[in-house]
C-alpha cells in the first residue's frame, strides 16, 4: 500500500522528529478531519507499505533520520518557488533549498523526487517574466536532479480566498504563455512538465497532462510493479492516486498565504501547541471517546516481476 504524508500539512519540514518516532514504533494514528472521534491506525512496516510520499517545502530535517526509511520505497516532491517572504514567510532561503533539493536527490535517486514550481499567481511583483527568470536559473541549477517538474496556476480555494484577498486568478492567455515557456526551460534541463489539475491546455507545447502523482510515478520509484484498487483522485480535475494521508490540516507553520489547507495563522499555532512528539497522533493524543480502526493494509507489489526500463 501506500502512506502519503503531504496533502494536509509538511512532515517533514516540522514534524521529523514525530514521524521519525512513528517509523520506530511501527504505527501511526490519524484522526477523521470530519469526525473526531473516528481514528484510522496504521501499520509502519515495509512489509505493508510499499511507498511513502512526501511533498515538502524543506526536506532537510528528515536528513538525520533518513535511515529509517531505507526499507521502503520513496517519492519525493519539493516545493521551490520564487516567493519572498511577504507570501512564503517561513519558508528558508531558496539557496540554501536547491542544495537540500540536490542533496535528497543524491539519497534517493532522480527517479524519486519531482521538482513543485507551484501554485502560481502573478501581480505587480510576481509578473510573468519574473516567474520565467526565476523558474530558468531554479530549472538550471536543479538540472540532472529530477526529470519531473509539476506546475499549476492559483485556485482560489475558500481558505485562499480569506487568507489571500488580493489573489486573482491567472488568465488563460497568460496561463498559455508562462506554460508554454516553461515547458520550453524544462526540455533543455532534461525534465517534463506535468500541470497539476489543469486540464489539458498546455498539452499541446509538449506538458503531460496525465497527472502528478500517478501509480506508475511510484512504480518507478520502486521499480515494482503495483496493483492497487481502485481510488478517485481528491478532485473531479485530479488523476493522482492519493490515499492514506497521516498529517493533520492547520498544522503547516510555513503558513504561505496560498495554502489551502490552513484556517487562520492563529488555528495553526493554537494546533502546533497540541504537538508531542511522542504522540502516535501529529496533533494532540488519545481520548477516551476514540473509536479506533485499524486499516487493514496489504503490498500492493505485484508478485510476476519488476519492470523493466530498457
Amino acid at each position: 500500500m501506500i502512506i502519503n504524508t503531504g496533502q494536509r500539512t509538511d512532515i517533514p519540514a516540522f514534524y521529523a522528529e514525530w514521524f521519525a518516532n512513528r517509523l520506530r514504533e511501527g504505527f501511526v494514528c490519524v484522526r477523521n478531519p470530519y469526525n473526531r472521534d473516528q481514528v484510522s491506525r496504521y501499520r509502519l512496516d515495509p512489509s505493508v507499505v510499499d511507498v511513502i510520499g512526501f511533498c515538502t517545502k524543506n526536506p532537510a530535517p528528515m536528513f538525520p533520520y533518513m535511515d529509517l526509511l531505507r526499507d521502503y520505497g520513496q517519492f519525493w516532491y519539493v516545493t521551490l518557488t520564487s516567493y519572498g517572504r511577504d507570501i512564503e514567510p517561513n519558508v528558508p532561503d531558496k539557496h540554501r533549498l536547491i542544495e537540500d533539493f540536490k542533496r535528497l536527490s543524491e539519497i534517493v535517486g532522480a527517479d524519486c523526487i519531482g521538482w513543485r514550481y507551484d501554485p502560481i499567481f502573478l501581480s505587480e511583483r510576481y509578473t510573468p517574466e519574473y516567474h520565467l527568470h526565476a523558474f530558468e536559473q531554479i530549472a538550471g541549477a536543479l538540472s540532472g536532479y529530477t526529470k519531473t517538474v509539476v506546475i499549476s496556476f492559483i485556485d482560489l480555494y475558500p481558505k485562499v480566498r480569506r487568507n489571500f484577498p488580493e489573489a486573482r486568478e491567472v488568465p488563460k492567455d497568460e496561463r498559455l504563455h508562462i506554460g508554454k515557456r516553461i515547458i520550453e526551460i524544462a526540455s533543455a534541463c532534461g525534465m517534463t512538465v506535468r500541470p497539476c489539475a489543469e486540464g489539458d491546455e498546455l498539452a499541446a507545447f509538449g506538458a503531460d497532462c496525465s497527472g502528478c502523482m500517478k501509480i506508475s510515478d511510484y512504480e518507478n520509484a520502486i521499480g515494482k510493479k503495483l496493483i492497487v484498487p481502485k481510488k478517485k483522485g481528491a478532485r473531479a480535475e485530479c488523476a493522482c492516486y492519493l490515499s492514506c494521508d497521516i498529517g493533520a490540516y492547520n498544522t503547516c507553520r510555513h503558513l504561505c498565504r496560498y495554502c489551502y489547507a490552513n484556517a487562520e495563522p492563529e488555528k495553526v499555532l493554537e494546533q502546533s501547541c497540541l504537538h508531542d512528539p511522542q504522540s502516535p497522533f501529529l496533533i494532540g493524543n488519545y481520548r477516551d471517546s476514540d473509536i479506533i480502526h485499524d486499516v487493514p493494509q496489504k503490498s500492493w507489489i505485484d508478485g510476476q516481476g519488476t519492470l523493466s526500463f530498457t
